[in-house]
């Protein structure tokens, strides 16, 4: 790893873990960046696994002793997303590199659009208490976003997002302490998967994990309140660059 390469990757972690933990879509800019930097495109996936689960650990203490976190709930829903991210994870790894990056480049693209129209923030946040029925609906919905995240992570905060704000009617500072617990707990199994089958650059996944830890950090401090239209820009103009340069490639 060169000086350059690993500034490049510190960089590009603080910013995606501050995004991350804001909303979603940091792997948007990490995933891309290490196929670029030369990994196959399962490697890249499992490496960037690295960085997000010492990302997510570090918000979960930010967020716990800030006094918003919800462990029976958050636990309830990080099971099923946990068995879901094995799936996910052992169908990444069976993909060829030129398809994987084909279907990268797209859901950047698609994530990009929910980054711009914000879907999640229209959903009604008027909600009762939390029923069965509903307890149920959020285990299955949780199951298939474990296996969206073991298969390809980018964008699967703003799924959590959505899905926890149109059933659960929390407030988003609480919505995102519980995103980080159930994507740190699904990680863990889906990295678990990768670290198997060899598809890990130690090098680039420990200081791409130091660079997100510091944004995880910073994000998890701002959390959501102000600062969001500069960091939609910068998202916007580097996934464009990027789903282009892994579309045509």
């Amino acid at each position: 790893m060169t000086i350059l390469s690993f500034l490049a990757i510190l960089a590009v972690g603080i910013g995606s873990g501050f995004i991350n933990v804001m909303a979603g879509g940091g792997s948007l800019l990490t995933m891309p960046m290490l196929i670029i930097f030369g990994l196959p495109s399962a490697v890249a996936n499992g490496t960037n696994r690295i960085a997000l689960f010492a990302q997510n650990l570090v918000a979960i203490a930010s967020f716990r002793n800030s006094g918003y976190f919800d462990w029976k709930f958050s636990t309830m829903l990080a099971i099923p997303a946990l068995l879901g991210s094995i799936v996910g994870a052992r169908f990444a790894i069976s993909l060829p590199d030129e398809i994987f990056n084909k279907i990268l480049s797209i859901v950047m693209l698609v994530v990009l659009a929910i980054i711009v129209w914000k879907p999640h923030k229209r959903l009604s946040t008027e909600v009762s208490q939390n029923t069965w029925p509903r307890r149920i609906g959020l285990i299955v919905i949780f199951f298939f976003v474990g296996i969206y995240g073991g298969f390809i992570q980018a964008g699967v905060g703003f799924i959590i997002i959505a899905a926890l704000t149109l059933v659960s009617g929390l407030s988003l500072v609480k919505i995102n302490s519980i995103k980080v617990f159930i994507v740190a707990i699904y990680t863990a199994s889906a990295l678990a998967v990768f670290i198997i089958n060899d598809q890990i650059h130690w090098g680039y996944g420990f200081t791409l994990a130091a660079g997100m830890s510091i944004g995880a950090l910073l994000g998890s401090r701002f959390a959501v309140k102000h600062g969001e239209k500069w960091v939609q820009r910068i998202l916007i103009v580097a996934v464009i660059a990027m789903a282009i340069k892994l579309l045509f490639t």
